[in-house]
């Protein structure tokens, strides 16, 4: 009897009704395929609105909204029991011819031309620190650092002190080399030297920490090629430092305009606000911000829609100074 040893055919396989050959080992289809990546994509796109959706409703609540709101009641008039009136511009056309206003905010403008001053004592600051071999940079840096986490309030009271025009440290030190002081926050003509040089000193340990990490972001390379070259210190700070820098000026220089001009707080204290010292303050309307003048109006005379009006001229200011700032970065900055 003999054997049959050949080989079995192959099963067939049918072909998918869709019609062509079956994919190889089971594989997937092209259109399923297709399917697959978007039911994937739809549902990662979901889940990332999820995971941002708690920001953003803060975001929503708590800023946007408020926006809106003011925007809103710039255009009323509240009554002395609450509830809003529409009056149309009328708020606008109050502070277009309202002297006050016109003052708080050159006090405003001034404050933030006297701080930007320090920035170039911060880029000293952030190059000497970054010398090499330099010892105790930690001491420094957490020492120039303290008045930006103290609070403003602990601020205020230590500078009214030693702006004390009887007993005030200043004035004891000029004494000594004959030379006598002034009541610096209540003499007109000194009240905005004498704030500003508080600001100077609250933001010059931040604005030191940024430059710090613009210094230590650029390769060493640049400095070595500029040393074959023959560049000495000097040169190559202008040459190299400066513009691998603006970058980081650039961002100091448009955060520290937003932060002076929305000051509160520091000056408020400073001037004795609405408390007795402050309403005999001789200097206290040559020291007032715009923003001092919306909590004024606002809270003190009830006058909220002419308040909101105040706010919204101060955010439009905020918003053309800085597209002015994107607009003329490109003559200067210098990315890459």
């Amino acid at each position: 009897m003999s054997v049959d040893t050949s080989t079995p055919a192959a099963p067939v396989r049918a072909k998918p009704a869709t019609g062509g050959t079956a994919p190889p080992g089971g594989a997937l289809t092209q259109r399923e395929l297709r399917r697959r990546e978007r039911r994937f994509h739809h549902r990662d796109k979901w889940w990332g609105y999820l995971l941002i959706a708690p920001a953003g409703l803060g975001l929503l609540v708590f800023y946007l909204w408020p926006v809106v709101q003011t925007m809103y009641y710039s255009f009323t008039e509240w009554g002395a029991f609450g509830g809003t009136t529409w009056i149309g511009l009328e708020n606008y056309r109050t502070l277009i011819h309202d002297p006050e206003v016109w003052q708080s905010l050159g006090n405003s403008l001034i404050y933030t031309a006297l701080v930007l001053l320090g920035i170039p004592v911060s880029m000293v600051l952030a190059v000497l620190l970054n010398l090499k071999g330099m010892r105790g940079t930690g001491i420094y840096r957490t020492l120039y650092f303290l008045p930006v986490v103290t609070m403003p309030a602990a601020v205020a009271v230590v500078w009214r002190w030693l702006y004390n025009g009887d007993i005030g440290i200043l004035n004891q030190a000029l004494d000594t080399i004959g030379i006598d002081g002034t009541y610096w926050v209540s003499d007109p003509t000194t009240v905005r030297f004498a704030i500003a040089l508080i600001g100077v000193w609250m933001t010059v340990g931040y604005n030191m920490i940024l430059l710090l990490a613009g210094l230590q972001g650029i390769p060493q390379d640049y400095y070595e090629a500029a040393s074959l070259d023959g560049a000495g210190r000097v040169r190559q700070f202008f040459s190299v430092t400066l513009p691998l820098l603006s970058p980081t000026l650039f961002f100091t220089t448009v955060l520290s305009i937003i932060q002076s001009l929305q000051v509160f707080d520091l000056i408020y204290l400073i001037l004795g606000g609405n408390t007795q010292a402050g309403l005999t303050n001789p200097a206290y309307a040559d020291g007032q911000t715009i923003v001092m003048l919306f909590f004024q109006k606002s809270f003190f005379d009830n006058q909220r829609g002419y308040g909101a009006a105040i706010v919204c001229l101060l955010f439009v200011l905020i918003m053309a100074l800085t597209a002015l700032q994107f607009r003329l970065q490109k003559r200067w900055v210098h990315y890459g």
